[in-house]
């Protein structure tokens, strides 16, 4: 007999006080539904119920309701060939739910999920980049960092590294910056010399970078790609020079053109550019990047920013969006022609993006307003085909448009500055589901004020240390000796001013030094020496010495002769 079953027929659930645990409530999804889920929802309740209130038509001469009809697999008596699983009411895509982050003033312009779904990075038009977790947020949603990487500078992209350690910002300048997963900067790129026509002897980009993309495999390598016609590879240890240039060259006047898109292959064996002039090309990874391996000319309107080039899993399939209210697909066995194209997509903005789903069946992008103040679509694509499958509708027009295949969730950047999570209860895990888990702030009872009344706060300013005299503590009297020499922390007053200029500053401004030069104090001008110095010539000093000793020697002979006379 098992231990829990002895337990059990003696009446004992178990030892010690067991842990309350919290109850979720079971409809706290149903406030983030969306519209359009409700509708659908509620129109399928009314058939079902009107189905229901309907009275079935018998025959007055059959007794009871007639059979089921048979198909052929019961009336063989055998069994049907599927069972009916629950996997059929799953919705297709996660969109019949959303939470709305709200803290950008300007369009989102720029998103990333790490790999494990936890985290996002957005950046804006309004300069900032701002930090999320799902699983630090509360109810209020808010990010729990926001900073300005480059000033006064627009984000156009943002990319996580495939380890999730770091992060790369790409702005308005010519200098990629590196922040680790906190948000701290780690190093920032150097910018290229301007003056040097040739753009693989520079360093660095020269002009403003527009996109940038992850090794697929080696979290130290990246690419970023300038409107100077240039794309680099970086070593992320290296901060001062790149590892390879790719020159861009136009067919147009030149030979200078604006890369706006770059992306690396499934299997890193191709990087990938969509450019100003509409041509999009493909360079092997082995080779010297001199040229191009394949390129369409064209393959977008000219004078048109194209915001994404994506590869498929399969590596045979190149997904873009162009500035021209394009998306096409491109097979790179047959490289000439684009496989399938979708049109009239409104672009507004120039980095909005096209991508895969995460099973490769689908294409999910954005579509802008028609209007001003309308609403824009989030447009879901087959992927053979470009065929509109499902359109959404949301508030505005949206920019930037992420798929994460962990969590399965659709994150949306709006051109209102809102921030889109698209999920499903049923289908999604974590992420948005989070901060729903954690419900409302626990509400003060009666308890907690009355205890705040019985134990108030008493603050007494002279008991802080800045107001105390006394209590001292040991081993600082070298620091107030040296404190005490110190006229700032010893607060000492000025001394007055003595010596020339008495009376005021010297040299607090002109006219009080040509004052101080009309009545000079010539003390220190003196000479000491002065005094104690001979006014007459050495000659004359010589001779009145001379005489002075004659007299003296006449003198003394006088006496001499005297004494010899008596």
């Amino acid at each position: 007999m098992d231990d829990m079953d002895i337990m059990a027929a003696m009446g004992i659930s178990g030892f010690g006080k067991k842990t309350k645990q919290r109850q979720l409530d079971p409809k706290r999804f149903d406030k983030n539904k969306r519209e359009d889920a409700l509708a659908s929802s509620s129109g399928a309740s009314e058939e079902s119920r009107r189905k229901d209130n309907e009275e079935p038509e018998f025959d007055d001469d059959e007794v009871g309701p007639p059979p089921p009809p048979q198909t052929d697999a019961t009336a063989d008596g055998g069994e049907p060939e599927f069972e009916v699983s629950d996997d059929d009411d799953l919705p297709e895509f996660p969109t019949t739910h959303e939470l709305v982050l709200k803290d950008h003033t300007k369009v989102v312009s720029a998103l990333t999920l790490d790999p494990s779904g936890a985290r996002l990075v957005s950046g804006s038009h309004d300069y900032d980049c701002k930090l999320w977790d799902f699983g630090g947020m509360d109810w209020r949603c808010k990010p729990f960092k926001t900073w300005e990487p480059v000033g006064t500078y627009y984000i156009h992209d943002l990319k996580y590294s495939n380890d999730g350690q770091q992060f790369l910002v790409i702005s308005g300048t010519a200098q990629a910056k590196l922040y680790d997963r906190d948000g701290e900067e780690l190093s920032t790129f150097v910018k290229g010399d301007q003056y040097i026509r040739d753009m693989k002897n520079t360093a660095g980009h020269v002009a403003e970078l527009r996109s940038c993309a992850w090794h697929p495999y080696d979290p130290q390598t990246f690419i970023t790609s300038s409107v100077d016609s240039t794309i680099r590879i970086w070593d992320v240890e290296n901060k001062r020079k790149q590892k390879t240039v790719i020159v861009v060259k136009s067919k147009e006047r030149g030979a200078r053109t604006k890369v706006t898109a770059c992306g690396y292959s499934q299997e890193a064996t191709l990087i990938g550019g969509a450019c100003v002039d509409g041509a999009l090309h493909m360079w092997q990874t082995k080779s010297n990047f001199v040229r191009p391996s394949m390129t369409v000319e064209g393959a977008h309107t000219k004078g048109t920013e194209p915001g994404s080039i994506v590869f498929s899993v399969d590596g045979r399939t190149v997904l873009t969006r162009g500035g021209d209210d394009t998306v096409k697909l491109w097979d790179l066995r047959a490289f000439k022609k684009p496989l399938a194209i979708h049109e009239g997509l409104t672009t507004l903005y120039p980095s909005t993006n096209a991508i895969f789903s995460p099973d490769d069946k689908y294409v999910v992008t954005g579509a802008g307003a028609a209007a001003k103040g309308g609403n824009g679509r989030l447009m879901f694509l087959k992927k053979d085909t470009l065929e509109t499958v499902k359109e959404l509708e949301v508030n505005t027009t949206p920019v930037k448009v992420v798929w994460h295949s962990k969590i399965n969730q659709i994150v949306t950047g709006l051109a209102n500055g809102q921030i889109c999570v698209l999920y499903s209860p049923q289908t999604s895990v974590n992420g948005a589901k989070l901060p729903l888990n954690k419900g409302a702030p626990r509400k003060a009872t009666i308890e907690d004020m009355s205890d705040a009344v019985a134990a108030p706060t008493i603050i007494t300013p002279h008991a802080l240390p800045m107001f105390r005299d006394g209590d001292i503590a040991r081993g600082s009297k070298r620091k107030r000796e040296k404190d005490r020499m110190d006229p700032r922390k010893s607060r000492r007053p000025e001394l007055p001013v003595t010596g020339p200029g008495r009376g005021g500053r010297v040299g607090a401004s002109a006219t009080q030094h040509v004052v101080q030069n009309l009545v000079r104090d010539t003390t220190r001008d003196e000479d000491v020496r002065e005094p104690f110095s001979c006014e007459f010539p050495f000659c004359v000093f010589g001779a009145i010495m001379l005489r002075s000793s004659f007299d003296i020697y006449r003198s003394i002979f006088a006496i001499a002769g005297d004494r010899r006379t008596s």
